[in-house]
């Protein structure tokens, strides 16, 4: 169930990692007010999706996108009736594979608005989500380049708009919280 009020506080929360989320931020919450059917995407090519920076004790999640050769988190379309944090555990299972699940409450960690395929443009929220260190198994149809990256790894191979992103993520103590919980 969608509760874009929820939404917008959420991400009026995010302390921005630089000048280029600040604007997407802003973005954002322009296109979440426009009373249509901000996740439509056959309605309108500008609508919001949802990802997942996936982490373990491995590191963070990065496959290559099928259609644009790059490096990124698992992510995509939001589905009729579905919200952006099921979109986001939806789209990791479908495209890794892996179970995982939000932290608790879930963290929308970032944004940023970019280009999409076929001239769209996405309005992309970011969630932080948990999993075990197993190894992905994507299904067929999917990019079978998915794996877990270290950070200095990740920084390197990532596409580099998401170098801001992933230096938050792997500074963040919510990474070392983790962490530690799962050495006790």
């Amino acid at each position: 169930m969608r509760d874009d009020d929820a939404l917008r506080a959420a991400i009026r929360l995010i302390d921005p990692v630089d000048e280029r989320e600040r604007d997407s931020i802003a973005r954002t919450l322009e296109r979440l007010e426009r009373g249509d059917d901000p996740y439509a995407e056959s309605a309108d090519p500008h609508h919001v999706t949802a990802s997942a920076f996936v982490v373990s004790e491995r590191g963070v999640i990065l496959h290559r996108h099928r259609r644009l050769g790059i490096w990124v988190q698992p992510g995509g379309h939001v589905d009729s009736g579905e919200s952006p944090v099921e979109a986001a555990l939806r789209e990791t299972r479908e495209e890794t594979g892996l179970v995982a699940r939000h932290v608790s409450p879930p963290l929308l960690f970032h944004v940023d608005v970019h280009p999409g395929p076929r001239g769209h443009t996405h309005y992309d929220l970011r969630y932080v989500l948990l999993a075990e260190a197993i190894d992905p198994t994507p299904p067929a149809g999917e990019s079978p380049e998915v794996y877990w990256f270290a950070s200095d790894e990740a920084l390197t191979r990532a596409e580099p708009a998401l170098a801001a992103a992933l230096a938050k993520l792997f500074a963040s103590p919510l990474l070392k919280t983790w962490e530690d919980g799962r050495r006790e």
